[in-house]
């Protein structure tokens, strides 16, 4: 048997989304930039993914940029951002805790000059409020949260958040990365005050090099891609246009059903969580009820170490991640787990499980029979 536990890494493309992107590549093939027909067409399929995308956020169509996936919206987010809008303030404010695309963005806006804070979090990965609303200064221009860690699933208390950054400096703009957490949260930028927000497509069952930035009507942003002038000079090239129809049809697909979609990952995610609790030397990281992301579980396990664990499980048809995928084949320690306290011993010994619809409870018992019989040999086989 087979057990397919890192959607967090990467979804299957769904049927839908995949059936209309080969009819774009195979018949309706035009640029969107030609003035005939076929160009016609191609635009067309911009507009209507736009719309869908749209109403899932309850935004003006308008306010969508496509990209080719997380990491350039959140470089776009905060670089464009940061640079557009210096002349009001060069003091930037992250997390300790985000993926890397914005935590080496950052860094890089560090060496142009910026100032930027990182907020420390709990041994779950919250962030404090009161450190939040002391970081904001006069000088603060943007704010950049993830709403959902990748790692542990830890689930920031956004709204909160941006009502004390807005009382202490009116002016300052919120990036959300909802990467992990679009599709698994009915998320409505303009109602909470979110000014950016990116989106990774490959993490809702729609193809990989797609995803999209929501730039909040009026919000300065510079370009990153200059050239022909396409999405309103915002990201010049010629669109991907199977790629962002097939993004947004995976969207619309991913809230259909919503409410029962995510009681499913939870049972899911219930029982697998329970069954850890019966293996000895296993420890759970973070929140596991229904206040932490449905689809995310990190584990760690005493004495044998993830790559032993990941390859493992892996000899036995079940896949799984080292941490983030993104820094999973790096010798790196995570920022994510040394921030939330976690021992030592533990740093280098812990997985991420991570699950979709389409994951079944079979597969969930399978990994759990699989690691209560394999774990107890290598943590022997680890102190000889």
């Amino acid at each position: 048997m087979q057990a397919y536990l890192d959607n967090s890494a990467t979804t299957r493309c769904s049927k839908r989304a995949t059936d209309l992107m080969v009819k774009l590549l195979m018949e309706d093939f035009g640029n969107p930039s030609s003035m005939h027909m076929k160009g016609v067409e191609a635009e067309n399929y911009i507009k209507e993914a736009k719309a869908k995308i749209a109403k899932t956020l309850k935004i003006d169509e308008k306010e969508i940029v496509f990209t080719s996936g997380g990491t350039e919206s959140n470089n776009m987010a905060l670089i464009g951002a940061a640079l557009a809008n210096r002349r009001a303030g060069n003091h930037i404010i992250t997390t300790s805790i985000e993926h890397a695309s914005v935590s080496a963005t950052t860094a890089y806006l560090e060496e142009l000059g910026f100032k930027v804070t990182y907020l420390k979090v709990d041994t779950c990965g919250i962030i404090s409020l009161d450190e939040l609303r002391e970081a904001v200064t006069e000088e603060t221009i943007l704010v950049s949260l993830m709403m959902v860690n990748n790692e542990i699933g830890a689930v920031e208390p956004i709204e909160e958040a941006i009502k004390v950054i807005k009382a202490k400096n009116p002016k300052v703009l919120v990036h959300v990365d909802a990467i992990q957490a679009y599709g698994k949260y009915r998320i409505y930028p303009k109602k909470i005050g979110v000014d950016l927000l990116s989106v990774s497509g490959h993490k809702i069952h729609a193809p990989k090099g797609t995803g999209f930035l929501f730039i909040r009507d009026k919000v300065k942003v510079k370009p990153l891609i200059y050239g022909g002038g396409q999405q309103k000079g915002m990201r010049s090239g010629t669109e991907n246009v199977p790629g962002v129809a097939a993004l947004a049809e995976a969207a619309a697909q991913i809230y259909e059903d919503f409410d029962a979609k995510i009681d499913y990952l939870y049972t899911l995610k219930e029982r697998f969580v329970e069954g850890l609790k019966e293996i000895d030397g296993v420890t759970v990281n973070g929140k596991t009820g229904r206040d932490s992301a449905p689809h995310i579980v990190s584990v760690s396990i005493d004495g044998v170490r993830s790559e032993v664990m990941l390859h493992t499980l892996e000899d036995r048809g079940i896949y799984v991640s080292a941490g983030s995928a993104c820094a999973s084949n790096k010798p790196a320690v995570s920022a994510t787990l040394t921030a939330i306290g976690l021992k030592k011993n533990l740093l280098d010994s812990t997985i991420r499980f991570s699950f979709c619809g389409d994951t079944t409870e079979e597969e969930i018992d399978y990994a759990l029979s699989v690691m209560q019989e394999v774990i107890p040999m290598l943590q022997k086989y680890t102190r000889k």
